[in-house]
């Protein structure tokens, strides 16, 4: 039986003059974590899944895809705990096969008592993988929800790849719509990400203009880090606050990766910051009286880096060259939190 869930509460002292002044507030952990490649055993029609069958070329048996649900579910079970202990409101993912992998990652027992839900559409990516969302329903209640398509500008339909998964609901009885994303990679040209980041950004300004005073929260693999054309121009995410108007994009990450030399995937010796989430910048409020952006972070924890041989240092990946690491993820997740205040 699902424990009762609640509100986390904390209290928030917040300096004003010469004293301080105790608030009571609610935190909200928004969170996106890329799956690397969560199949299950079974193949699915019309999808391209062959090298995660048991006599595929990764030799996914039961005991592979048990060990990677149980492993997915430790780092999902975790975040934000540190500050909440109900842990993430919301959590986007990519790189999941379908419900049945969502259903059976939900039935952990690190996540049994959580209270999630389940936000998913299949996708038409050839290979079957789709992007999904985890909420808990005392802290976001879905209304309604749809897979937007990525549209080639020559109206392509023989690459057809994942689309724009936009969830929409009320968090802290506030108007949010939550864009779940997973851009093309980095073998196709940048112009493909820029495109996507260019159809983001018109969903964003369509939901914007249908009700102004709604949140747009955009989470997910960019495959592009925060200073890349796609981010900074086609979608328009910014790097400074006080350039951030209330419904431009606000991207905190851009900081992180330059300055702080931060990423959340490694590839040859450099990391990069593809796994992001921003914002509007009506979240950027002095007081929390409305939902406001509080702070941002990379989740890191020792078990989730490689502890030895050539990658050391690196995400502590799935499998790598063939060889089965038992390990989680090539990404690390990502973490926004809100505020509210309550009376």
């Amino acid at each position: 039986m699902k424990r009762l869930m609640f509100l986390a509460v904390m209290f928030l002292l917040v300096g004003i003059s010469s004293y301080a002044q105790e608030r009571k507030v609610v935190l909200y952990g928004i969170a996106f974590y890329n799956q690397e490649n969560l199949f299950d055993t079974i193949h699915n029609e019309g999808k391209n899944d062959y090298e995660y069958l048991p006599d595929g070329r990764n030799k996914w048996n039961t005991e592979k895809y048990m060990a990677k649900l149980k492993n997915m579910a430790q780092v999902l079970s975790e975040l934000a705990t540190d500050k909440t202990p109900d842990g993430a409101a919301v959590i986007g993912l990519a790189e999941v096969e379908d419900r049945r992998v969502l259903e059976d990652l939900l039935k952990q027992p690190a996540l049994a008592d959580r209270g999630y839900e389940i936000e998913h559409y299949e996708g038409p990516d050839h290979r079957g993988i789709d992007c999904a969302l985890f909420y808990n329903p005392v802290y976001f209640q879905v209304d309604s929800s749809k897979l937007l398509p990525y549209v080639y500008p020559d109206n392509d339909t023989i690459h057809a790849t994942r689309g724009f998964w936009v969830v929409s609901g009320k968090m802290a009885d506030e108007h949010v719509h939550f864009i779940v994303n997973h851009w093309p990679s980095r073998a196709a040209g940048s112009e493909t990400r820029e495109w996507a980041g260019a159809q983001v950004k018109m969903i964003k300004e369509a939901l914007v203009q249908n009700d102004p005073s709604c949140k747009v929260i955009i989470m997910g693999d960019m495959n592009d880090d925060p200073m890349d054309k796609s981010m900074r121009v086609a979608l328009g995410a910014k790097r400074k606050m006080e350039e951030t108007g209330p419904h431009d994009l606000y991207n905190p990450w851009w900081d992180t990766l330059e300055k702080d030399g931060h990423g959340t995937l490694c590839y040859r010796g450099k990391w990069n910051l593809f796994d992001q989430i921003v914002f509007t910048g009506n979240l950027l409020n002095e007081d929390q009286k409305k939902l406001s952006f509080w702070k941002h972070e990379i989740f890191v924890r020792d078990y989730l880096f490689q502890k030895e041989g050539k990658y050391k240092g690196y995400p502590n990946r799935t499998q790598a060259g063939g060889v089965w690491l038992n390990g989680y993820s090539d990404h690390l997740p990502t973490l926004i939190y809100l505020l509210k205040e309550v009376q």
